[in-house]
């Protein structure tokens, strides 16, 4: 019989921390506001809506999950929850987490709460992950939107600054995704899922991500040249986007056996402190900029 843990491993928790706290940065962010209380249940009502998607996610893949290593323990293929379950559980989650950020924030910002969670589950999971190497890049924009759902819940709007904390995570995510499926592309080859380096060989993937990381790294310091991202931000963003394009030059150059291994491993590890250190930076920014002004 399922049990709570079951169902919470459902929602991809690993994922859904960074979908809250990408979104926490955009709401802070953000110009203007909502009480303190509603911001908080807008905010419950961005992860729910993320650890639906890994619901659904997980009722929709578990055929393939069941094949691969790394997914196989999962609680659908695993038996612990049932692909009914499963889905009753995501579609009820999803609908819930909508209607109540409509109610406490806008219909913007639960608008584009159900694009992504549509976007994930529909365009990327039944479509995209089974049917296109290029899954990811187009696929990523689901993983993109929590900032801006986010900026959306305090101010009702899209702007640049929103656009722009979408698209660092839009960039981000093939670089750091191909770097996994390098080390699982046997993994993905068995399930029949197409990514890069199953379809096109590691060598077309490696240039791939050498060319997505040097784009990421020029995104990622456009808040500091837009005026959102202040003196700290500007170095750590280019500090770390170096740094991130050359362990992508690594991955590019050392091609066989263990230490190319090692490189890709590398570079997925350092990929999620990349994206962490930027949103942090920039939270840490707007909050000391407003105990000090």
């Amino acid at each position: 019989m399922a049990g709570p843990h079951d169902y919470f491993e459902l929602m991809k928790p690993r994922v859904m921390s960074l979908v809250v706290f990408t979104a926490l940065v955009g709401m802070v962010l953000a110009p203007g506001g909502l009480h303190p209380v509603l911001a908080a249940i807008s905010l419950l009502c961005i992860a729910v809506g993320a650890g639906a998607s890994g619901a659904l996610n997980m009722w929709y893949d578990a055929d393939i999950d069941r094949l691969m290593s790394r997914t196989r323990g999962r609680p659908v293929p695993s038996g612990r929850v049932t692909a009914e379950e499963a889905l009753a559980f995501g579609a009820t989650m999803s609908v819930f987490s909508v209607l109540v950020l409509a109610v406490t924030a806008n219909f913007l910002a639960a608008g584009l709460l159900a694009f992504t969670i549509l976007f994930y589950v529909v365009v990327y999971t039944m479509w995209l992950k089974r049917s296109t190497p290029q899954n990811i890049v187009i696929g990523g924009a689901a993983g993109a939107f929590p900032p801006m759902v986010g900026w959306a819940a305090m101010t009702g709007s899209i702007s640049i600054e929103s656009i722009v904390l979408f698209l660092i995570i839009f960039m981000w995510t093939p670089p750091h995704f191909w770097a996994l499926a390098l080390l699982k592309s046997n993994d993905y080859a068995t399930a029949g899922v197409p990514m890069l380096p199953v379809v096109a060989g590691e060598t077309a993937t490696r240039h791939q991500i050498l060319i997505y990381a040097v784009l990421m790294a020029l995104v990622g310091v456009a808040p500091a040249v837009l005026g959102f991202g202040g003196l700290a931000y500007a170095l750590v963003s280019s500090v770390s986007g170096l740094v991130f394009v050359w362990l992508a030059a690594r991955v590019w150059r050392i091609r066989e056996g263990a230490p190319a291994r090692k490189a890709a491993g590398r570079l997925f590890a350092f990929s999620i402190l990349y994206l962490f250190l930027l949103y942090a930076v920039l939270l840490v920014e707007r909050i000391a900029g407003a105990i000090i002004g």
